[in-house]
């Protein structure tokens, strides 16, 4: 009777053993998922608003004047004869939109006037994408952005000025 006591005594134990172990993994458990809540909770304070910015579907009051930012020309297509120049506007919105009644929307839209070389005409950019100009001539190039509201006032003017670099022997330009 000694040995089946004692059995029990050392199941008994087992068991209570491996409940205690059930309970610590749970626990440890619990303690993770409350510091994951705990992170998200802090992740989540930041609003929409804070991240995006105003909402374009609502006026804003007061809005402070449109900026327009300009890049110089991305190195590695213009050691290929190619000018990709990128920019970005600051409280105005670059979209195809253009005329009197566009003049109170906001936020605020408008789109770019661009210059090439001083020439006496400009082409107008609405896409709000890098710029892309291909086909000039080696030697020295400046392009005027001009950042225009929709009825074609100029709000803002940046001018970038970069050189074509000579084909490199072997190579057309473009390639």
């Amino acid at each position: 009777m000694a040995e089946g006591s004692s059995g029990r005594t050392a199941r008994g134990l087992r068991a209570r053993d491996q409940r205690e172990s059930s309970m610590r993994v749970s626990c440890l458990g619990m303690v993770a998922m409350t510091a994951c809540v705990a992170l998200a909770a802090g992740a989540s304070a930041q609003s929409a608003r804070e991240i995006r910015g105003a909402s374009p579907l609502v006026a804003i009051e007061n809005e402070p004047p449109p900026r327009l930012i300009v890049d110089p020309p991305l190195a590695e297509p213009l050691s290929r004869g190619l000018v990709f120049i990128q920019y970005r506007t600051e409280n105005l919105r670059v979209v195809p939109v253009f005329g009197q009644g566009a003049l109170g929307v906001s936020p605020r839209i408008g789109h770019l006037h661009l210059t090439v070389d001083d020439l006496p005409w400009h082409f107008v950019d609405a896409s709000g994408e890098t710029v892309i100009l291909v086909g000039l001539p080696p030697g020295p190039h400046s392009v005027l952005f001009e950042l225009a509201d929709p009825i074609h006032r100029v709000i803002a003017r940046d001018t970038v000025r970069f050189t074509v670099p000579e084909p490199k022997a072997g190579t057309a330009s473009g390639n």
